[in-house]
């Protein structure tokens, strides 16, 4: 993981320039993480902002003793509860890693310091913010406006390896069906 590797995956929302990258980086760490650890549990609060290196991890709610998969997400981008890290509060939300995954990782109060002297401070928190809320609402209308088929066959179309990487519950659950629907869904396009 380098510095230019998280400006390349940003760099489609601004283009910061690589020494405010390298900077953040050095405020940072390069860790590790285990298939399906817990990296922030529900009902507390995300002190640290994770980008997956290598890997892949969600989002998990919990409803009625099971959980509800609200995002899935896979290598070079960012895996945090970002509404609890922005607003500093608890939230119910579990985030997870589905494989074992290199992330690196950067506290709140290292990247809020950062931020808070950088010239390019605020327009990172306004982009970072623009890109979850467009990312996020865009889930929310293909959702509504789709069958969990049909938002299958364009999670394969654009991310064929998520089938190979993500376990099929997370994603069952992600689309709002059962495995067993999921898995009548594969066999009909095989």
């Amino acid at each position: 993981m380098t510095a230019r590797e998280l400006k390349s995956s940003f760099d489609k929302y601004h283009p910061f320039p690589i020494e405010f990258w390298e900077t953040m980086f050095s405020l940072g760490e390069i860790i590790t993480i285990e298939k399906e650890t817990t990296i922030k549990k529900p009902d507390q609060t995300e002190n640290y902002l994770n980008f997956i290196e290598e890997g892949s991890g969600g989002i998990l709610l919990w409803k009625e003793n099971n959980f509800v998969c609200t995002d899935l997400i896979l290598n070079m981008d960012f895996l945090c509860d970002y509404f609890s890290f922005i607003t500093r509060k608890e939230t119910p939300y579990e985030v997870i890693t589905f494989e074992g995954s290199t992330l690196f990782r950067i506290s709140y109060t290292s990247l809020a310091t950062f931020l808070n002297r950088s010239e390019y401070g605020d327009k990172f928190w306004r982009y970072a913010t623009e890109a979850l809320y467009i990312d996020k609402h865009l889930q929310f209308i293909q959702s509504v406006t789709n069958t969990a088929e049909n938002i299958y066959k364009l999670m394969i179309r654009h991310q064929p390896e998520i089938v190979q990487r993500i376990p099929q519950k997370y994603i069952a659950s992600y689309l709002g069906i059962t495995p067993q629907s999921l898995s009548r869904i594969r066999k009909k396009r095989n």
